[in-house]
């Protein structure tokens, strides 16, 4: 996939089952204080993938997509994960309103589809994930775009 000095890769993932492996695969690299952006157009298994990070962590219950409530928080062992929607924002002022910020500290992982409807006020993202069809399944590109975020991939590595 990568090796350790790698700040990006990329994969083929060929259904919802490979999609949510690597969802786990991704859990046990994660640790607190990650801010994650999920991008890729509707449909395209952000929260598929979500759901598989999630099942990595161990979390068991049921995992739905955030579209309506803005955020669904997840507490697994001493984790917090905050997976938000933003598809709905048509004010970037609406994340201040939200008191949102709060949710972005060291003690938390945040992943965020829609990164965009709230630009110039979200936290710099460690990791960007990009989802697209291809053929039958889609491509995950996963980009480091920090120290933190690179460290976290090369977790993935090992």
């Amino acid at each position: 996939m990568h090796n350790a000095h790698d700040t990006a890769f990329t994969l083929f993932l060929a259904d919802e089952a490979e999609t949510l492996a690597l969802g786990g695969r991704l859990a046990a690299a994660l640790h607190p204080g990650l801010v994650i952006f999920l991008e890729g157009d509707l449909g395209a298994g952000k929260t598929t993938l979500t759901r598989g990070i999630l099942r990595g962590l161990g979390f068991a219950g049921r995992v739905k997509s955030p579209t309506y409530t803005l955020v669904e928080p997840y507490t697994v062992s001493n984790l917090y994960l905050y997976h938000f929607d933003l598809y709905r924002f048509s004010d970037p002022s609406e994340w201040e309103d939200a008191g949102f910020r709060d949710y972005f500290n060291r003690d938390s992982v945040c992943l965020i589809e829609w990164a965009d409807k709230a630009e110039g006020l979200l936290p710099a993202p460690d990791w960007l994930i990009q989802l697209a069809p291809e053929a039958d399944g889609r491509r995950l590109n996963l980009t480091a775009l920090t120290t933190n975020g690179t460290q976290c991939l090369a977790r993935l590595a090992r």
